[in-house]
């Protein structure tokens, strides 16, 4: 039996607000924790967060499946599953053009996560 008496409460990851406050300010509620967990366990492989460092930094805001997969000693098929892993984690969104798939990184979920690790002391209001 379940612990939870409902569904989760919807956290908006594309919001350009912060989510909740940074680690270092407060405990991270439960269902925060749970919704951001599959994204920052997304970018703990080291293969995905190189991925996310070239899709996020790439000239236009966006970069072809055909310019990521050379860049690595893996096989396509493995690149593939990275970059799936990285959508369905929120952390990026794909278009396909032709035989070519592109990718671009969410910077609002990227700001969230960020804020969440920030170690800045609060603002004094």
């Amino acid at each position: 039996m379940s612990k939870q008496a409902g569904s989760l409460p919807v956290i908006d990851l594309t919001a350009d607000t912060p989510c909740c406050p940074p680690l270092a300010q407060s405990r991270v509620p439960a269902q925060t924790a749970a919704v951001l967990a599959p994204a920052f366990k997304a970018l703990g492989d080291p293969v995905r967060l190189q991925l996310m460092s070239m899709i996020a930094s790439a000239k236009g805001g966006e970069a072809c499946v055909c310019d990521l997969t050379p860049a690595f000693d893996l096989t396509g098929p493995t690149i593939s599953h990275h970059l799936k892993t990285l959508r369905e984690a929120g952390l990026v969104d794909a278009e396909r053009r032709g035989t070519w798939v592109y990718y671009r990184a969410r910077p609002a979920i990227l700001r969230q996560l960020a804020g969440l690790l920030s170690v800045e002391p609060a603002a004094v209001v």
